[in-house]
């Protein structure tokens, strides 16, 4: 080892299965259909490779590599933890499982130099959990980290802040939430830093030019002077808050222009498709994207996809505590970059290995052959940042304890000279051996998002974990670690439970 909304529970319990085997991710970041409805969406066909849908098994010996771009993205649980809260079930196709995953503090050491460690380890499945059909089959982890960066060493920010005032920004918890969370992020940066404000509803307009942080009183003031007005013109905003951005662009500096808004565009581009190449242009001139979300109502598609083309990454807030530690915390972290075009490609071995599946990553897939390819596009990561998949494996009934199971191979261009890196990890079936209830409390905290995440997606197989098994396991995990977002996961699960 190497160091829908409305949709009843019931309904969901129905289709509640967690394969003992995943399968692919599905498409590139930009794939997923508009408007796509209840229930995972189909994943592309890999070139040379027979077309996967998510959630089924992969056969090792016909596909023994399965390649995706790193994601950090969190709104999907973000959004999801707001709604059940609010006592109502997410959309299915809004359900991310990778994102409910990298909502969780991991443990993974950090690397020496500016790339990342490779962690991969695993266990047994739990005593409740009965892969159908049965099986040896074990839960794998594939972990990275990078290494977190001193706040006061850090490159310079330029960020532009793109704000939505309309009309459905006025609701609770939305535009005040907003507007609360950028005063403590601006009394929170350096002096050297530069902060801009852009605003949008029917049009949009420049609240504030690129400032730098010793003039921080009249950002505040720009700030105050937020209200909201009319319509959703997302895509005016984003062109504005990007000409903004380009033009106070200061070289050296990390610049992003972090939009935040309830996606819910109505007029001008209101498709992700037009909007999505305007960032991309832009991406591409080293000016990144973050996405914060907003609202009970929100366009969690629209916003995904924006990030993922933008370099950049989506989260989502609905609480002030929770607002200002994504801004206080988060955000300074992510303004610098430690890998671009991220991509983890992992190799099976038919011999140790009958079948595999990827939980989550259903948009994130690279045809194999690309995974060299730094012309295609994988993901960004920030500095400090951990990233998560989780595989189950079913292997071949002689598969040898010290037998290999799997190669994990990590690729990413330095963010300063573009040139490609890459390092690797390896894991045993003996890695992959143990007890479940014996495995870290992070491992099993991440088992448990997961296949709630999989419980909410219900895609009409039968069930092989229950719910009330799953708010135990991330019980357990929250008393051993002592973390109170693990325990805030098991009250979601048995609040879930009780939908119907």
């Amino acid at each position: 080892m190497v160091t829908g909304r409305g949709l009843s529970w019931s309904a969901l319990a129905a289709g509640l299965v967690l394969a003992a085997t995943l399968g692919t991710a599905g498409c590139s970041a930009d794939s997923r259909s508009a408007g796509a409805g209840h229930g995972p969406p189909a994943a592309p066909r890999h070139p040379g490779t027979p077309e996967q849908r998510p959630g089924t098994d992969v056969a090792a010996e016909d596909d023994p590599q399965s390649t995706f771009a790193l994601d950090v993205d969190t709104a999907s649980y973000g959004h999801a933890r707001r709604l059940i809260t609010d006592g109502r079930l997410p959309d299915r196709a809004t359900v991310r499982p990778e994102e409910f995953v990298n909502s969780f503090a991991q443990d993974y050491p950090e690397p020496e130099g500016d790339g990342f460690a490779v962690h991969v380890d695993g266990a047994q499945l739990p005593d409740a959990h009965e892969p159908q059909p049965p099986g040896d089959v074990r839960l794998m982890r594939v972990g990275l980290q990078t290494r977190p960066e001193d706040s006061e060493t850090r490159p310079d920010a330029a960020l532009t802040f793109v704000v939505d005032v309309s009309g459905s920004m006025g609701e609770p918890g939305r535009l005040d939430l907003v507007q609360d969370a950028l005063h403590t992020l601006v009394d929170q940066l350096r002096r050297t830093d530069s902060v801009a404000l852009v605003a949008f509803s029917g049009e949009a307009r420049v609240v504030r030019e690129m400032t730098r942080l010793s003039d921080a009183d009249e950002l505040h003031e720009a700030i105050d002077s937020l209200r909201t007005e009319s319509s959703t013109n997302l895509e005016a905003g984003l062109v504005l808050g990007y000409r903004a951005a380009r033009d106070g662009f200061r070289s050296g500096a990390t610049n992003r222009v972090v939009i935040l808004s309830d996606g819910l565009a109505n007029v001008g581009n209101t498709e992700a498709d037009p909007i999505l190449r305007r960032v991309r242009e832009e991406a591409d001139k080293r000016i990144a994207l973050l996405g914060v979300g907003v609202g009970s109502e929100y366009g969690d598609e629209l916003m995904e996809r924006l990030a993922d083309r933008g370099d950049g990454f989506a989260v989502y807030v609905s609480e002030r505590a929770h607002a200002r530690e994504v801004f206080v915390r988060q955000l300074p972290a992510t303004l610098s970059v430690r890998a671009l075009d991220a991509k983890v490609q992992v190799t099976f071995d038919p011999a140790v290995v009958r079948s595999y599946r990827l939980i989550g990553y259903d948009n994130r897939a690279v045809a194999d052959e690309d995974f060299r390819d730094d012309r295609v596009d994988g993901g960004e990561v920030g500095p400090g940042h951990s990233v998560t998949a989780l595989y189950a494996v079913r292997l071949t009934d002689d598969a040898a304890r010290t037998a290999q199971v799997a190669r994990v191979q990590v690729r990413w261009l330095d963010p300063k000279t573009r040139e490609a890196d890459e390092t690797s990890g390896s894991v045993t079936v003996g890695d992959l051996g143990g007890r479940f209830d014996a495995a870290s409390p992070r491992l099993r905290t991440c088992y448990a998002a997961a296949y709630f995440a999989e419980a909410l997606r219900g895609d009409g197989r039968h069930r092989e974990v229950r719910l009330p098994e799953l708010a135990t396991i991330a019980r357990r995990a929250a008393t051993d670690t002592g973390d109170r977002e693990v325990d805030d996961l098991a009250d979601l699960i048995d609040r879930a439970r009780d939908l119907d």
